[in-house]
């Protein structure tokens, strides 16, 4: 029979289960040493699979994301993660709720210009050039801050839907990692997180909203490991 789903209570079993995902991912570019891949220096070209699931790391978080999900969807994964890492002289958080989120979260935390808030996060496009320039500064300091973090990915390439082991993945993985409704191991005090207007962020320890309250499988950590080891990138 199969473990049921769970939310454990128990800090150390939780961290002695996912020590694994928190742990920076090292690469080994040609001509370098094991160094971490950030986003900000990576292109098409990187080497990406065509499918996969995706970890963004900071200390003691982590942003769990896929992509191509649903049928028909022929999204890629740099395309997704392209929309993520938006560009050194801004990018666009209406295309990117990870850039939605941390970008709402620094507005909070100030320096800013006040007329960014009363258009960050309104409509499906910007909608003007003015908007586009009056937000742009906030749009670079969200790319200057994604393409710092760590990033690790797990090929698997299987056809989009519902049995899709990418959802699998990442809806397991959130719910592992999620502190939303639990006692032990709270986000980080100085963790930018805290200051995302979204309440699902703030609690959860995560930059992510679905799932974070969910139970896990546990038996999704065998599936996660055998990813691992058929080549993390």
């Amino acid at each position: 029979m199969a473990p049921a789903a769970t939310r454990e209570s128990s800090g150390a079993g939780r961290h002695r289960r996912y020590r694994p995902l928190l742990r920076p991912p090292r690469t080994t570019p040609r001509g370098a040493g094991r160094q971490p891949r950030h986003l900000r220096d990576c292109t098409a070209r990187t080497g990406w699979p065509a499918r996969g699931v995706y970890f963004f790391f900071e200390p003691g978080e982590v942003r769990v994301g896929t992509h191509a999900v649903s049928r028909p969807s022929k999204a890629t994964l740099w395309q997704r993660l392209a929309l993520h890492r938006g560009n050194p002289d801004g990018g666009s958080h209406r295309g990117s709720i990870f850039r939605l989120h941390v970008g709402g979260a620094l507005l909070t935390r100030g320096g800013f210009p006040p007329e960014i808030g009363r258009t960050w996060g309104i409509g499906n496009s910007a909608g003007s050039d003015e908007v586009r320039r009056i937000e742009k500064p906030l749009e670079r300091a969200v790319s200057a801050y994604i393409g710092a973090m760590p990033l690790l990915v797990l090929a698997a390439d299987d056809e989009p839907g519902p049995a899709s082991v990418r959802g699998y993945i990442e809806r397991n993985s959130i719910g592992l990692l999620s502190t939303a409704g639990l006692e032990v191991d709270p986000p980080s005090p100085n963790w930018l997180g805290r200051d995302c207007p979204h309440p699902a962020v703030r609690i959860s320890g995560l930059w992510n909203v679905n799932h974070v309250g969910e139970a896990y499988d546990p038996a999704f950590l065998d599936r996660f490991e055998a990813l691992v080891g058929a080549g993390a990138r």
